[in-house]
């Protein structure tokens, strides 16, 4: 490893953390499961691992891929350099793993229609991929469970219902069911297959059970979810009914639960809020946990805990939510429904510690918490996933965490679906690298874009069009580990509301303790190309407040216009992302305009030739001789090769008037980001969009985490020195 790497890795590991004593998980690598993928297969195919576990030495990984039909496998044998092992082909669609030793149990979905369900469980030797064994059992398989003794199988046979039928509500027949097999040597027992009734318990629709998953403790008995139906059912190794019950309903305060406003307003409340778990886990003989997922009627936004005699012994309210919305990871189109949607949970004991593994699939988050007391759980970190986070496997054994992470984005230009491995360390937590934690009031946070520096060492970054009814200047304390959010100043008009039609990209300081911050227009949304001056308090002051580009820019204007601003005496300087109508290619303009005089002009900055997709800019910071810029093409993971940080001398920023030929400037490299990006075990993030310098010249750099809509979420946050 360079230094400069250490270094860095160092300095991410101090923003993200105190050094404590006790043990962290952190992740360590990522692998896209395209590369399970065969020589000569069309590989821009959808891919997607959902159930995940792995083989008893806790080498190989073995995930669910349901668009494929087929078993994908992972060689971890070097947990942070995992390796493709190769898929294995299905007759159908899997929905769920469980691996005894070296085999692999896998449910089949072969289903013809929903009112014709029929499915296979079925045993696969992990290391050859031979077909072992079959059973039929009768219906439609969703989770698979297996005893802690390898001995029998339970398997939820959801029969699902049709969504687009009577709006998706149940009773929908055929009824689902619990079915249980014991394992033979080398594969199944098909003859011990027993099918246990569930209908006729719960309150909701209890004619229709659709049980969801299922989880066995060491005394072999079963803990069965019924989503829709809201209920849990107990179930001895024998079959017998033990115990069921509503899994019940929570009351919601303080929650967004308005969708589609661009606005984090936590004021909301949503009474007797049914559970309807998703995952569930046991936690020992006693207690287990479910995630409160939700489905139509409900989805109450956290964990419970309960006793398997029906009493609630812990109930996480919103408090998850609340923890994973300070770390910029709210998805706030998800508002009006089941907002950061828990819906995996996992157990296991690491060095003598009980944990519970919550994992919030639209906020792509895994939560850690302390279980030591179930009464009293006590979240330990919050993890950054890759995108939708479906199932987990604990290999405590190896101190190792994995997470399957279905969203496959390729088609809309995202990123790949991916495994990603976390460790258990002895160091401190990594993530996150910047909190609202501490702030008065609940302050949410996201697609953070252009950053400037004061002279006091705070940083200030605006948020961009994504919170469109709540722009937004927040303060950041970049001294404390992680970095704090400790003020939130609200741009607006003189009449009190909102500054609507504005996508702040850019901010510099005006000198006088406000700022000029940089909107990219866009005129199919009536977004004008345009500067705001705002005052410290976030007032944009009618006509005096607003710098609109003139005619000679908007006649050669496109879409994508400035991405950051910066203050050069009493020049503001305006960096292009992409080439407008009058620009040869690879070259985009640096606008200037002088306060004083009121005058407009611009030189050209010559872009990288792009490997793929387009290179643009992205942030202009002004310091000492220099400004800096970054550059950057839209490419994610392995496909990115352009993220990067260039200066160009002040004395090359002579203006020339627009509209005739322009100098074109020379570029300096300065930093490649990639490293650092790679540095947390993550896949390459697209979009680095913030740049500040202090003034001893320490550069933070931040990601913009397009406000959690078809992203991870994860805002990376970081610093090195200028040599």
């Amino acid at each position: 490893m360079s230094l400069r790497l250490a270094c860095l890795t160092s300095a991410l590991a101090l923003t993200a953390g105190l050094a404590q004593a006790e043990m962290s998980f952190n992740r360590i690598a990522s692998f896209p499961v395209v590369k399970n993928m065969a020589e000569g297969e069309d590989q821009s195919r959808e891919t997607s691992p959902e159930i995940i576990d792995v083989t008893a030495d806790g080498m190989t990984l073995v995930y669910t891929d349901s668009p494929l039909n087929a078993l994908g496998r992972v060689d971890i044998t070097d947990p942070a350099n995992p390796a493709p092992a190769g898929n294995i082909a299905l007759p159908g669609e899997p929905t769920s793993v469980a691996v005894i030793g070296s085999v692999a149990y896998v449910g089949v979905n072969t289903s013809e229609s929903y009112t014709q369900p029929s499915g296979q469980i079925m045993a696969f030797d992990v290391a050859s991929g031979e077909e072992l064994a079959s059973c039929d059992i009768g219906g439609q398989p969703d989770s698979v469970a297996k005893s802690k003794d390898g001995a029998f199988l339970s398997i939820a046979i959801e029969n699902e219902r049709d969504e687009d039928l009577n709006d998706g509500e149940i009773p929908q027949l055929p009824a689902g069911n619990l079915v249980m097999v014991n394992v033979a040597e080398g594969g199944l027992d098909c003859a011990s297959l027993k099918m246990v009734d569930l209908t006729g318990l719960a309150e909701i629709a209890g004619e229709d059970p659709e049980p969801e998953y299922v989880s066995i403790n060491a005394l072999g008995e079963t803990v069965v979810t019924q989503q829709e139906n809201n209920h849990l059912v107990v179930v001895s190794k024998d079959g017998e009914i033990l115990n069921h019950f509503s899994a019940g309903s929570v009351d919601l305060e303080g929650i967004d639960a308005t969708d589609e406003r661009a606005a984090l307003i936590f004021t909301e409340s949503q009474p007797g809020r049914l559970r309807e778990p998703d995952a569930v886990t046991w936690i020992d003989d006693t207690h287990f946990a479910i995630a409160n997922e939700g489905d139509y009627h409900g989805g109450s936004r956290g964990w419970t805990i309960f006793n398997k005699d029906g009493s609630v012994v812990y109930e996480s309210g919103t408090s998850f939510e609340q923890a994973i919305i300070q770390i910029g990871h709210y998805p706030d189109k998800r508002s009006d429904a089941k907002g950061v949607e828990p819906e995996s949970v996992t157990f296991a004991e690491y060095n003598g510690t009980p944990y519970v593994f919550v994992g919030a699939e639209r906020a792509s988050v895994v939560g850690v918490y302390d279980v030591t007391d179930p009464a009293a759980p006590v979240l330990k970190q919050l993890l950054p996933s890759g995108v939708g986070p479906e199932g987990y496997v604990t290999i405590p054994s190896r101190g190792l965490l994995v997470s399957a992470n279905e969203s496959d984005l390729r088609e809309d230009g995202g990123v790949n679906a991916h495994v990603m491995i976390y460790q258990q360390q002895d160091a401190a937590p990594v993530y996150p690298h910047l909190t609202s934690e501490g702030m008065d009031e609940l302050t949410g946070w996201g697609a953070i874009s252009g950053m400037v520096a004061d002279e006091d060492g705070m940083i200030y970054a605006v948020n961009d069009s994504f919170y469109g009814f709540q722009p937004t200047i927040f303060k950041i304390d970049p001294s404390q580990t992680p970095a704090r959010i400790v003020d939130a100043i609200r741009v607006h008009r003189e009449n009190g509301d909102a500054a609507q039609k504005l996508d702040m990209e850019g901010i510099t300081l005006d000198g006088k303790g406000g700022f000029y911050v940089a909107s990219e227009g866009r005129m199919d949304r009536a977004i004008p190309h345009a500067i705001y001056h705002v005052t410290k308090d976030g007032l944009i002051k009618t006509n005096k407040g607003e710098i609109v580009i003139p005619e000679e820019l908007m006649a050669v204007e496109k879409r994508f216009g400035f991405e950051g601003i910066t203050k050069v005496g009493d020049t503001l300087w305006m960096a292009v992302q992409r080439e407008w109508k009058d620009d040869p290619k690879n070259h985009v303009k640096l606008v200037s305009y002088n306060l004083e005089t009121e005058e407009w002009g611009a030189v050209r900055y010559p872009l990288t030739e792009p490997a793929k997709g387009w290179v643009g800019l992205s942030e202009i910071v002004a310091h000492g001789e220099y400004v800096y810029i970054i550059e950057r093409d839209n490419q994610h993971a392995d496909e990115a090769v352009t993220k990067k940080i260039y200066r160009v001398a002040l004395s090359e920023l002579v203006p020339a008037p627009l509209g005739g030929d322009l100098p074109v400037v020379t570029k300096e490299e300065v930093r490649d980001l990639i490293p650092d990006l790679k540095s947390t075990g993550g896949y390459v993030l697209d979009k680095i969009e913030g740049l500040a310098i202090l003034n001893d010249g320490t550069v933070w750099v931040s990601t913009d985490n397009d406000g959690v809509d078809d992203s991870s979420g994860e805002t990376m946050f970081w610093s090195f020195k200028l040599d």
